[in-house]
């Protein structure tokens, strides 16, 4: 016989006293709407069927398996799409996954027994190109509906949406290309996963065509901290100038790694991250990244899990969207190509008279412009005088700092970077000051 749940068992579950228990099962309207919907979700997860009394009650439960919480863009994802079920009326319940814990399995079985009316799926075995995907399958059997988020496997059937990752990696590998840098390198996490084969064919793809020639630099480690600084080393003792990561977390590591080699960043070494995670805006520097429209997915995930549980048909396709690169503080021109603090000469001549002293509004720092870089910075086929290899370099969108096709107007634009720039074009667009 099943043990009979108490006020008291659902207090507990509810973090709340049973005289508030008692009075959201009696419709009372003295309870704040917060503290009311804590008393439902407690009522779902324990199976409590509720009196006809209670208002707004839960239409549900909607399962949501992600993996561990250490990574900070897995909260986002989470927070969002708990703030869009609620108006829905249904209670999330979060399942998250840690190495020795609650296997995916696990929790599929367990949200079953529940009743779940269905299953949001965040980074799990989806995503995995060497996993098992009966799992899945017998879901869509029961007839429960799934949504999944950040990628699917080619034998995977059911909706998904993700980041275009190719795009990501190829706005990445334009930005540093653009401030000059040739060899750059990629710190990915293990292969098997979906995201990581898709990044590196865009690394690969924009590599060949922003620096034909150059050799791939890859690093494959894990999406931590430690394996980003396991990496970054790696990369630096490789001679790459810039370092792009599959994550905010694994570029954080990178840059203890790169500072582990005697390297600064981003004088010697500009990194790029991947997520744009809470907080990076106050990190030292500030992390250049790839933003994931974390709010844009969510949406649509859970509109199309929600229209399912409805009775309609979802199509069995996966949806991309475009993702943001954010321009901070991590990434800078080539070294040889920027002069900091006057540490390269200036050439001779009208180009000098055209840069004046003009600060960043990041740093108090001069700019001036510097003589001409190794040659093994320079673009293929350009010129060898220093005002030549100059108008080789690509000119900014727009610059108040002299003509348009001023070389040194192109070089000052590119050093005045505002402390975050999002592009949604693929091509940045630096707001100057």
């Amino acid at each position: 016989m099943a043990q009979r749940i108490t006020l008291t068992d659902i207090a507990e579950q509810a973090g709340v006293s049973t005289a508030t228990v008692s009075r959201v099962l009696n419709g009372k309207s003295n309870v704040a709407d917060e503290t009311r919907r804590q008393v439902l979700a407690a009522l779902d997860v324990l199976g409590y069927e509720r009196p006809e009394s209670v208002d707004n009650r839960s239409r549900g439960l909607v399962g949501l398996i992600v993996p561990e919480l250490s990574n900070p863009i897995f909260p986002l994802f989470a927070q969002e799409i708990e703030q869009l079920l609620t108006p829905s009326g249904h209670t999330p319940v979060l399942c998250t996954q840690t190495p020795g814990g609650v296997s995916e399995d696990e929790y599929i079985e367990m949200l079953v027994e529940r009743g779940v009316s269905g299953i949001v799926f965040v980074s799990g075995r989806h995503a995995d190109t060497t996993g098992n995907v009966t799992r899945y399958l017998k879901l869509r059997s029961r007839g429960v509906p799934l949504v999944t988020i950040n990628g699917n496997a080619p034998m995977i059937k059911a909706p998904g949406f993700t980041t275009d990752d190719r795009a990501a990696a190829r706005m990445a590998v334009e930005h540093l290309a653009n401030l000059g840098h040739r060899r750059i390198g990629f710190a990915t996490g293990p292969t098997r996963m979906v995201p990581a084969v898709r990044k590196r064919a865009g690394y690969e793809d924009a590599m060949r065509a922003c620096c034909p020639g150059e050799d791939l630099r890859i690093v494959e480690s894990l999406y931590t901290y430690e394996g980003g600084a396991t990496a970054g080393a790696a990369l630096a003792e490789q001679g790459c100038t810039g370092i792009i990561c599959g994550s905010d977390l694994m570029a954080l590591g990178a840059i203890k790694g790169i500072q582990s080699t005697g390297r600064a960043v981003p004088t010697d070494i500009s990194v790029i991250g991947y997520d744009d995670s809470p907080l990076l805006a106050m990190t030292h520097p500030p992390l250049t990244t790839v933003r994931q429209p974390v709010e844009a997915i969510c949406r649509a995930a859970i509109s199309t899990l929600l229209a399912a549980i409805n009775g309609e048909k979802p199509v069995d396709a996966e949806m991309t969207f475009i993702p943001d690169l954010i321009v901070r503080g991590s990434t800078a021109m080539a070294p040889g190509i920027a002069a900091l603090r006057g540490s390269a000469a200036t050439p001779p001549g009208p180009q000098r008279d055209q840069v004046r002293a003009r600060r960043s509004p990041m740093a108090s720092r001069r700019w001036t412009m510097p003589a001409a870089p190794p040659s093994d910075h320079w673009p293929p086929g350009a010129p060898g005088s220093v005002s030549a290899y100059w108008e080789t370099m690509p000119a900014p969108a727009s610059s108040p700092l002299g003509t348009a096709d001023s070389p040194a107007t192109r070089i000052a634009g590119r050093a005045r970077r505002d402390a975050a720039v999002p592009t949604t074009s693929g091509t940045e667009s630096a707001r100057m000051s």
